[in-house]
């Protein structure tokens, strides 16, 4: 598919717009609990990555970056308190309208929301156990990128973990089929203008400096990780 041969840096997407429907944006902020709980693999980086390094009794803490409409986070912070743990979580997006929704849906969730840039917490000398990201890397340039991924690293002394897209023929074509009942948001259009944009391995293992590793994951993810607490970086 020509459309997808290269990455679609420059592409647009219509709820990153500052005009866009504020009715629409809300709806999509809210939709992308389904999208995420259903597709982003979250529930398997909890198990494989991030339970290991919690120890019942010890708090550990994590850096949210981009939260978005929150629930990543909230779906974090709920299995680590099933489990017994104590993970104490921060939750950041530099757009109001996102730190606005996040803060009025999951008032009660257990999550910190800051409208924030990782930049700002670096100056305020945060530092967290673990940094994670959900569907941000697609969305920098490519000159954005180098200064993002040293921004997470800078804050984190354990594992830096970016969760993204991986472009490819077949995840355009399977979004495009099932996402239709997403109606009345911007989730089937900017969804696609996403994969669009979104690196394959290859790409994003490239694009990334020393010390990052690019984990391949089902269905169509990249896993960009760093390990600080194993001496790179």
């Amino acid at each position: 598919m020509d459309l997808l041969r290269e990455r679609a840096a420059h592409a647009i997407e219509e709820m990153d717009l500052p005009g866009c429907d504020p009715v629409r944006l809300d709806r999509t902020y809210a939709q992308f609990a389904i999208v995420n709980r259903a597709v982003s693999g979250w529930r398997g980086i909890y198990l494989n990555q991030l339970r290991p390094r919690l120890r019942k009794g010890v708090a550990a803490t994590l850096l949210d970056i981009g939260c978005g409409g929150g629930d990543v986070p909230v779906m974090l912070s709920r299995w680590a308190a099933r489990d017994g743990l104590q993970l104490e979580i921060t939750a950041i997006d530099p757009d109001p309208r996102a730190s606005r929704f996040a803060s009025g849906r999951h008032a009660a969730a257990g999550v910190t929301f800051r409208q924030s840039t990782a930049a700002q917490l670096a100056s305020e000398g945060c530092s967290f156990d673990v940094v994670v990201s959900n569907h941000v890397l697609h969305h920098l340039a490519e000159d954005e990128l180098p200064a993002f991924l040293a921004e997470s690293a800078g804050l984190c002394h354990g594992q830096v973990i970016h969760n993204d897209l991986r472009r490819s023929p077949a995840a355009y074509a399977l979004f495009f089929a099932g996402s239709w009942p997403f109606t009345g948001s911007y989730i089937r259009q900017d969804g696609l203008t996403s994969i669009r944009r979104s690196y394959t391995a290859a790409e994003l293992q490239t694009a990334a400096p020393p010390g990052w590793t690019v984990l391949r994951r089902a269905p169509f993810r990249n896993l960009l990780v760093l390990d600080r607490d194993r001496g790179h970086g």
